[in-house]
């Protein structure tokens, strides 16, 4: 028996004009609005309350450090001691469609122009927002875990460095992906639902990077899926059931099913260098299971749903034992690892090799890098000489054999380009050990980690631990591939910023945590070195919010273009309205919701909401015109058993507009479209 507390809260940001953070393209800016992105949080107390943890998953790319050190401080001021970095773990889902702009360290502004405080003050409010309610609505309760296989989902992506693995480590699974779902189920004290956390290694990339719209990708989907179904009756968004869908180690771990074809020629692509015959790299692109993006989306969001639902009714062994977390700062450019009793190997100081420039089959690079580079291109090698400086002898050395792009450790302005100080981090909760790492661990790496913390669990006399890995948390530190993998430097290996021997830290990082908890000396780990907070003003290149504007003759929220007169289910409600920047929205107005679809109720002559900008099925577009006018267009995909009837679609917006003093003001607005009969098929 625990305490347990669940909570939800929008931290969507601003859907326009931000640059969407995952696939490092720059032209890749969000113009509009699929679903909405929560944070997750999940607390458990001891029944005396003497100790807590929290785990929180948000659907974001990543954790930034900036952002984790900005909620542990709103967290200080409001409970004191209480939430700490030791029981605390923020994690990321890794979807590639949320804003970007939440980062400190230097490179992350090249692809998101720079801090953006809009954005990341909505993902720490939000985070600290769900810690809020699960911590106002602690109950007694109890926990279940579960496990089981999800079929059809995941493709390794970079198979060509798993078989880098030694054959006799390969020999003992039966798949070059993790397949396996870890989930824990939550109930109240009288058997009441509360909430799931599972943990699943894919990445959330079955949108591509020719999306636009923000949305929260499979896992999002998935989440979205088990809510409405345990909150029945309630718009998306709404409801005391919280299913997270949280990350694990995905480094090399790709939804789309089909595998990479060279959109040119159709022909399969999967080679060692990610290459087509013609037109290279650039044209090599995996394709999901679905017809178009939305739909791969959500044929994988249902497997994975599909799954957590069988495991969640079938949850049977409880989760029992005390409470514990162990938590370090470690300067990761500089640990000494001992590999045996005669054998010392030592991180680096980060830096990028030349095929994290390349991508990968699920968003290639812009440029034409390839995959698998061992060798360094003399013409970008020279172009970064001149701009950003040669990496150093010892640097290049102790990387080899990644060629370096971007020695990151040895840039220094305006501001670091990459962390040194890490976090890593144990959290228990009975006999579930959850490793939350700060960044994507492949299949094999993820895999050697969690067999060397049940080891070190084993033999000090904790047997039976379940151990998962929370992917993506606390700050973002790239890919972490085995030695092995390491070695022929595809993506993965090429964005593993420490050096060859990082997964070996890692392991001997984490193999120290495990052992504090399991001997119980958590209070004499040495804290390690503080993370820097750098002093940023607004440094971005994201235009400045303008003023609104309409032809003379409009105002905002008329209709330019009408809904048909009559719709059957499957097909496309769509109108456009005069708009505004949905930026005049997020900046001014908490949990904004810029849409609704409604039904109309003849009996008490009202309309009722049936749809929210929440929703799967609508969508949400803005498009940029000239001197501050824009449109938006609202799309309802009409979904398949949706009751015939009279229903309409609204809009709410908000316009910037300067007064006689130079000051701006935000004045809300709404449009609606006319009446539409939905009629039976």
């Amino acid at each position: 028996n625990y305490l347990l507390g669940v909570g939800r809260a929008d931290c969507t940001g601003p859907v326009a004009e931000i640059p969407l953070m995952g696939y490092a393209n720059p032209d890749q800016v969000g113009g509009g609005l699929l679903t909405r992105l929560y944070s997750r949080a999940f607390i458990v107390a001891d029944l005396d309350d003497s100790r807590r943890v929290v785990f929180v998953s948000a659907d974001i790319g990543m954790v930034s450090q900036r952002l984790r050190l900005e909620v542990l401080k709103k967290l200080k001021s409001k409970y004191g001691e209480l939430y700490q970095q030791d029981n605390v773990i923020l994690s990321g889902t890794h979807t590639h469609s949320g804003p970007g702009g939440y980062f400190q360290y230097t490179l992350f502004w090249i692809t998101s122009k720079g801090l953006i405080r809009p954005s990341l003050n909505a993902i720490v409010n939000g985070i600290v927002k769900s810690i809020d309610i699960a911590h106002q609505n602690m109950k007694r309760g109890r926990l279940f875990i579960n496990r089981g296989t999800v079929e059809n989902s995941q493709i390794n992506r970079s198979p060509f460095s798993y078989l880098k693995n030694p054959a006799s480590e390969r020999s003992r699974y039966s798949s070059d992906t993790d397949k396996e779902m870890v989930m824990l189920k939550m109930v109240d004290g009288s058997g009441q639902d509360l909430g799931l956390i599972s943990w699943f290694a894919v990445h959330p990339v079955s949108m591509n990077n020719t999306n636009r719209l923000v949305n929260s990708d499979n896992m999002g989907y998935a989440s979205y899926l088990f809510e409405q179904e345990k909150n029945k009756g309630m718009l998306p968004g709404e409801g005391s059931f919280v299913a997270a869908f949280a990350s694990s180690n995905l480094g090399d771990v790709s939804p789309n099913t089909k595998g990479p074809f060279c959109v040119n020629t159709g022909e399969s692509c999967n080679n060692p260098q990610s290459t087509c015959p013609v037109g290279g790299a650039t044209m090599c692109m995996a394709m999901g299971p679905g017809n178009d993006m939305f739909d791969s989306t959500r044929i994988i969001g249902q497997n994975i749903y599909f799954k957590a639902r069988e495991l969640y009714e079938n949850a049977s062994q409880e989760v029992t034992g005390p409470l514990s977390s162990a938590h370090q700062w470690v300067n990761m450019s500089d640990v000494s690892v001992e590999l045996n009793a005669t054998h010392t190997v030592k991180t680096c100081k980060p830096a990028l090799g030349h095929s994290f420039a390349a991508g990968t089959i699920d968003g290639v690079g812009a440029l034409n890098f390839t995959q698998g580079s061992v060798e360094g291109d003399p013409f970008w090698d020279e172009i970064r000489d001149q701009l950003l400086g040669e990496p150093s002898n010892e640097t290049k050395a102790c990387h080899k054999p990644k060629p370096i792009l971007f020695s990151t450790g040895e840039m220094t302005r305006p501001h670091p380009w990459h962390p040194d100080i890490v976090d890593v981090q144990i959290v228990a909760i009975g006999s579930l050990a959850i490793v939350a790492v700060p960044g994507e661990f492949t299949t094999m790496s993820g895999r050697r980690l969690r067999e060397a913390v049940k080891r070190e669990f084993d033999s000090h006399g904790t047997p039976r631990m379940d151990v998962v890995i929370a992917g993506l948390c606390n700050v973002y530190t790239h890919y972490i591939t085995t030695y092995e993998e390491y070695q022929v430097q595809r993506y993965e290996a090429a964005s593993t910023i420490y050096g060859p021997h990082t997964l070996s830290a890692y392991i001997q990082l984490y193999r120290g945590l495990a052992r504090a908890i399991a001997t119980n000396t958590v209070q004499d780990l040495p804290r390690g070195p503080e993370p820097p907070a750098f002093n940023i003003g607004d440094m971005t290149l994201v235009p400045p919010l303008t003023v609104d504007r309409v032809l003379a003759n409009k105002m905002f929220g008329d209709v330019l273009q009408e809904v048909r007169q009559q719709y059957r289910a499957r097909e496309v409600a769509e109108v456009t309205f005069v708009g505004a920047n949905p930026r005049s929205s997020a900046e001014n107005a908490i949990e904004h919701n810029f849409l609704t679809v409604e039904r109309y109720a003849s009996t008490s002559d009202s309309w009722r909401v049936i749809q929210n900008d929440a929703s799967w099925d609508t969508r949400f577009y803005w498009t940029k015109g000239l001197l501050g006018r824009s449109n938006v267009t609202i799309e309802w995909h009409i979904p398949h058993g949706t009751e015939p009837g009279i229903y309409r679609i609204r809009y709410f917006g908000h316009c910037k507009k300067k007064m006689s003093n130079n000051h701006a003001v935000f004045i809300p607005f709404e449009g609606a479209s006319s009446a539409f009969e939905i009629t039976a098929l």
